[in-house]
């Protein structure tokens, strides 16, 4: 009685959270905000404590390398493994080994005993957690919520995720003031704990576990597959290159901050809190829509619009300016990536589903550390705003280009 009470609740939610209608998807949705919140804390403590060890600039980058290299290398490993045993067997045991690893940096941290290389050396193996994660992450969600419901399933986890954004940093602040370091870490390991019950909890049919060929054949397949499907593969090419020419831009933003706009460590946070509350608005535009319409347009003309404002942002000298452009940019950015996400999800089907998005995956989160590296090697040669403008405007008459030259794309609702 009181399920069929709280069922019904559910089913009177608004339009814009109506993907929590779905009691799976709701147990899913809560369990990694919370989880998303303690990777935040931990994120903002580990910088911090790099800079403690190291007082050096560089370490930094050296770990935000470590931690982010391995979505280029191990995401499509991911996606196969996705397809081939339970999806949500295999998000246990991601969830659980990133759990182990944060508890691991809050003793070492604790006890006094870290240094920057065993930084390194969790950063990298959390990463590769997270990569083989995300593919069946991405691929367990169709099977949470009905079909008309998974363009806002979408766009609240992108909402979801960009909230966790804005409050991480904030409470791992506090946090980090009250416990020290050690104590986000230790905080971020028992976050983890809320989306293993969730994974626990929810029920959907099982899955075969299917098996027939090596990693490479079905590796193999996968890229075939979507070679075949020109919809989906003109989608593919499109966030690699907003990913390798106009995601970089993220990196710089404390150099712009700094040097640029001279506004110092307060106006870094303002920058980021811009882009972040902008994300949330599309995340929320998207969810209230239901369905995005036209997408083959919306990601074309929105995607170009993006990578406007942020030449635009690379030469402008006002802050107020440059928070409003961040603001577009994340409202921008999260309404094209959440365009390309559905219609990648509809267009594929359930037993390519986890390749599918473990190649949108590598190309999404594995090209933007190469981007920076290339924006970075054209920093020494012309001034970092013309390096960012250029490869971002290179990028803009890209997306225009595939859309003029494209019909599948143009065809695309």
């Amino acid at each position: 009685m009181v399920r069929a009470l709280a069922q019904r609740d559910a089913n009177r939610l608004p339009q814009v959270v109506r993907a929590l209608r779905n009691p799976n998807f709701r147990l899913f949705w809560s369990g990694n905000f919370l989880s998303n919140i303690g990777t935040w804390m931990q994120n903002v403590a580990q910088g911090w404590l790099v800079l403690v060890l190291t007082n050096s600039p560089f370490w930094l980058g050296v770990v935000g390398f470590a931690g982010s290299i391995p979505f280029l290398f191990f995401t499509l490993f991911g996606g196969v493994i996705a397809d081939r045993v339970d999806k949500r067997r295999l998000l246990l045991i991601t969830q659980s080994t990133m759990m182990i690893l944060a508890f691991l940096l809050a003793g070492l941290a604790w006890f006094k005993v870290i240094t920057v290389w065993e930084v390194v050396v969790i950063a990298f193996l959390n990463g590769t957690a997270m990569s083989m994660n995300q593919p069946s992450y991405q691929a367990l969600v169709p099977r949470l919520v009905q079909r008309e419901d998974l363009t806002n399933a979408i766009a609240l986890n992108s909402a979801q995720f960009n909230m966790s954004r804005i409050l991480g940093p904030s409470l791992g602040g506090y946090a980090m003031a009250v416990f020290g370091v050690a104590g986000n870490f230790f905080l971020n390991g028992v976050s983890f704990l809320a989306v293993l019950w969730a994974l626990v909890r929810i029920r959907y049919p099982i899955e075969q576990e299917r098996r027939q060929e090596s990693m490479l054949d079905s590796l193999r397949a996968g890229f075939g597959y979507v070679r075949s499907q020109p919809q989906m593969r003109v989608l593919i090419w499109m966030i690699g290159v907003a990913s390798f020419l106009t995601v970089p831009l993220l990196t710089f933003i404390p150099y712009f901050a700094r040097d640029e706009l001279h506004a110092g460590e307060s106006g870094l946070g303002w920058l980021l809190a811009c882009s972040g509350a902008g994300a949330v608005l599309g995340a929320v535009t998207v969810a209230w829509q239901g369905t995005i319409r036209h997408r083959g347009t919306v990601v074309s003309l929105v995607g170009a619009g993006v990578m406007a404002v942020v030449v635009a942002f690379c030469y402008s000298h006002s802050f107020v300016l440059s928070e409003f452009l961040m603001l577009l940019e994340g409202f921008g950015m999260i309404l094209t990536i959440s365009s390309v996400n559905v219609a990648m999800q509809h267009l594929s089907t359930d037993e390519m589903r986890g390749r599918v998005m473990s190649i949108y995956g590598t190309c999404f989160l594995g090209l933007p550390p190469l981007g920076a590296l290339l924006a970075g090697e054209l920093s020494r040669h012309i001034p970092t705003p013309h390096a960012l403008a250029l490869m971002s405007g290179v990028a803009m008459l890209a997306f225009l280009g595939f859309f003029v030259f494209s019909r599948p794309l143009r065809e695309l609702d």
